[in-house]
């Protein structure tokens, strides 16, 4: 099984990696290093960790093809490390939802339910289910508020991405600013999260390609964001466990969406859609293929939500001073898709399977 993955620095478009079975998908260029079993912990900055603990670095990267005056070309993408897709992967993302287990998770989830609502309400989202045996034209479907029309559903979607930008930026400052303050490492974290703020931004620039909002919208907007940033700020500093555990149940709700609306386009239900070529930049960012359509965007949109689910619960499962187990790869969708998190254990052990690849493609 293969899996494709766009890196920053050095990684061509449409470079290829594979691994094991279960975990396939490569999720940045494998450094090089001598192992550091069996630990979750981080290291102390003066003592010796495993290279990549941080993140990836540019000179681990593969290298690109030389040209003739024996300088690398420049090649590869403009923006962080984002996934790309394989067709089989796009289609394994299932519709799951996390038991919350603890007082945490509870709160996690009823904040979650809660900010759904509120996004539903200004958005203007509804999704009533079709009554059986109804035969309904598609304007008599809309009239009654059963389907949403292109105009709903990117009303809904911008407001969405504008707001889902935020808690991985979020995570990634205070992060950021707590290593400053303490002087030790931050184990990986603050990449991770700062990919997953510009992924949520890179959904809302692909559909705002598709419709410039008015000032009312905006305002919305910028409203909405200014609270939210700052109840999530403050919230982070108090539990970041939970933080991240709400934004894995907000991240499923994310994908129930998505999932529905490529159920609306695949029923023929949003025409103007269906056939509609997907904007440039999402072909630049996703490596769509030259005749993609809007429905090829939404499924890649619905995959990286997936990612952002299964990340968030992981990392929720972790003590703040963990070492990411993403900071130098992901599993493919086939795992994220179909599983909710990794707890601290399976965590461990994907941590201790990346130190093994590392050695087993270490230069002799």
């Amino acid at each position: 099984m293969l899996a494709v993955v766009a890196c920053r620095a050095g990684l061509r478009r449409g470079a290829v990696s594979s691994a094991a079975p279960l975990f396939a998908s490569a999720r940045r260029s494998i450094t090089m290093g001598p192992p550091r079993q069996d630990k979750l912990t981080t290291k102390k900055s003066d003592e010796q960790a495993f290279p990549g603990t941080e993140g990836a670095h540019i000179k681990d990267q593969p290298r690109s093809t030389e040209i003739a005056n024996n300088k690398p070309e420049v090649t590869g993408d403009w923006v962080l490390f984002h996934p790309v897709y394989s067709p089989e992967e796009l289609r394994s993302v299932e519709v799951l939802h996390r038991e919350a287990k603890t007082a945490s998770d509870k709160f996690a989830v009823a904040f979650a339910k809660v900010l759904r609502w509120g996004f539903d309400l200004v958005s203007g989202y509804k999704h009533k289910p079709i009554p059986p045996g109804a035969n309904m034209s598609l304007e008599e479907l809309q009239k009654g508020g059963y389907v949403m029309t292109e105009h709903d559903w990117l009303n809904r979607i911008l407001f969405l991405e504008s707001i889902a930008g935020v808690p991985g930026m979020v995570g990634a400052t205070l992060r950021h600013l707590k290593s400053l303050r303490l002087m030790r490492r931050d184990a990986g974290w603050i990449h991770t999260l700062l990919e997953e703020a510009e992924n949520e931004r890179m959904h809302l620039m692909t559909f705002m390609t598709l419709r410039n909002p008015g000032i009312l919208f905006r305002a919305l907007i910028l409203g909405a964001q200014g609270v939210f940033y700052n109840i999530f700020f403050f919230s982070y500093l108090l539990s970041p466990r939970t933080c991240h555990r709400f934004v894995g149940h907000l991240e499923e709700e994310a994908v129930l969406t998505y999932t529905r609306c490529i159920k609306e386009m695949e029923a023929g239900r949003l025409p103007v859609w269906v056939d509609h070529p997907a904007p440039e930049i999402a072909k630049d960012y996703w490596r769509l293929r030259p005749n993609a359509t809007m429905l090829d965007v939404i499924y890649a949109v619905r995959s990286d939500e997936t990612t952002h689910r299964f990340v968030n619960h992981s990392l929720a499962n972790l003590k703040t001073d963990d070492i990411n187990p993403f900071a130098l790869r992901e599993p493919n969708m086939h795992v994220k898709g179909r599983t909710v998190e990794f707890d601290r254990d399976a965590s461990k052990h994907y941590v201790e399977e990346s130190q093994e690849i590392v050695e087993k493609h270490k230069p002799h």
